[in-house]
């Protein structure tokens, strides 16, 4: 509750006057009269504003938002009776959310009411609230400006930026991934699973050929294959503090989220199941599913995972991960390494790799890469540049050490992420690695 201008003034003017009163004392009798005169008034008006019956506001917003999209919020202000009154509404958006459209000054007519939209976006993944809505109203003398608080409980979930998982179920997959830059190589019938057979081809290679259905049919006859089906793809998610690093507009270990989702969705139209591990500050599992509707599970697991201030623990990930994975899987490491951590990396890569398909996916700093390509313009310069090298030459002697043990590495910016592993994980399923 706030004074209005008016009310403002007319105190300022008794004041005055009481001012002149001080020298004319003809005036003082005036002046108290006045003074009661506006005390009353305003006591009035305000014991009228507050007995008055209190608007009623009702909000119509999602349960969830995806990352860095706008969506629209309605709400409505309900008058049931008194007169056509103008009032200004405030909601209370969540902290991880960005407005337009507020605050607004409406009309709300007797008997009736008024609903008008605005548009919010999420800047921030995880669990979120909406504070109370508040209308400022005009008191009927018009004295005070009157603040009434409606609660309405409303909380909702931004996940992680999804628009482009969600886009692939508008298209057939083979289309969506040329649109996104993934390169599938079209090799006629070689898969790992037969599928049929039927009719030789031209560009069939001999080894399909089923010579025994050429005998009997007297025609060429061919097998066709495809890749295989329910295989496992886990993912190893670093939560630590080297995620935390900003590439744009994104964290990291947004890009890994983006990544990861892309990768599964991929995952499960092929038939596979997905599993997820985090480590390093955060554990948490996701049991294998599958199935396009594990998407939801998925989602509802990492939409609120944050990058830690804790280091990461490879070793003791990779000894969580071998006891809770006993089949063969393809195990996707997604994370920031550094020469610094082959002592504890390696021996955590080689303890998967005794049993499953390894990939390791590591985020290359745009920072460090922004240093090596930069003018050197003095000494500074040239001592940063020599100091970028010397870590891009470590990193690349750890992964390099990584692949001639077996293990599959990718070295990519955060933003290219997504379309190399999703490009790597085709890869392994049409080379039958798996």
């Amino acid at each position: 509750m706030r004074p209005r201008p008016l009310a403002l003034g007319v105190s300022c003017a008794w004041a005055v006057l009481g001012l002149a009163a001080a020298f004319v004392p003809a005036w003082v009798g005036l002046w108290t009269a006045l003074g009661i005169a506006v005390g009353l008034w305003v006591t009035l008006d305000l014991v009228l504003a507050l007995r008055r019956t209190p608007l009623r506001v009702e909000r119509q917003a999602p349960s969830s938002l995806a990352l860095d999209t706008w969506t629209s919020v309605r709400l409505a202000v309900l008058r049931p009776d008194g007169r056509t009154e103008r009032v200004t509404v405030f909601d209370g958006h969540p902290q991880q959310t960005e407005i337009e459209g507020l605050p607004r000054e409406v009309v709300v007519p007797p008997g009736s009411g008024v609903a008008f939209d605005y548009r919010l976006r999420a800047v921030q993944r995880g669990a979120a609230v909406f504070s109370p809505v508040e209308v400022l109203r005009v008191s009927p003398l018009r004295c005070w400006d009157v603040r009434e608080r409606t609660r309405i409980d409303h909380s909702l979930r931004i996940y992680p930026n999804f628009t482009a998982v969600a886009g692939f179920a508008l298209h057939a997959l083979e289309n969506r991934m040329q649109l996104m830059g993934i390169r599938r190589r079209q090799r006629r019938g070689e898969g790992m699973e037969f599928r049929q057979m039927r009719d030789y081809q031209a560009g069939d290679s001999l080894r399909q050929i089923d010579w025994k259905a050429t005998s009997r049919r007297q025609k060429t006859i061919s097998r066709e294959y495809q890749e295989e089906r329910d295989q496992q793809v886990v993912f190893l998610l670093d939560c630590g503090r080297r995620m935390r690093a900003v590439d744009g507009e994104l964290s990291h270990f947004d890009h890994c989220l983006n990544a990861l989702l892309l990768v599964a969705y991929v995952a499960l139209r092929q038939g596979d199941s997905v599993s997820l591990l985090t480590f390093g500050g955060v554990e948490r599992r996701l049991p294998p599913l599958k199935g396009r509707q594990s998407m939801t599970a998925l989602l509802n697991t990492v939409y609120d995972l944050e990058a830690t201030l804790e280091p990461p623990d490879y070793l003791e990930a990779a000894a969580r991960l071998r006891a809770a994975v006993r089949r063969r899987a393809l195990i996707v490491v997604i994370t920031n390494q550094r020469d610094e951590d082959e002592d504890e990396l390696g021996p955590a890569l080689e303890l998967l790799r005794a049993r499953h398909l390894v990939v390791l996916a590591s985020l290359r700093e745009t920072s460090v890469q922004a240093l090596l390509d930069g003018p050197v313009g003095g000494l500074e310069d040239a001592l940063a540049r020599c100091a970028a090298m010397d870590y891009a030459h470590g990193r690349r002697a750890a992964l390099e050490r990584h692949s001639g043990r077996g293990v599959l590495t990718l070295d990519v910016a955060p933003s290219e992420l997504q379309v190399a592993l999703a490009e790597k994980y085709l890869e392994i399923k049409r080379s039958g690695q798996l």
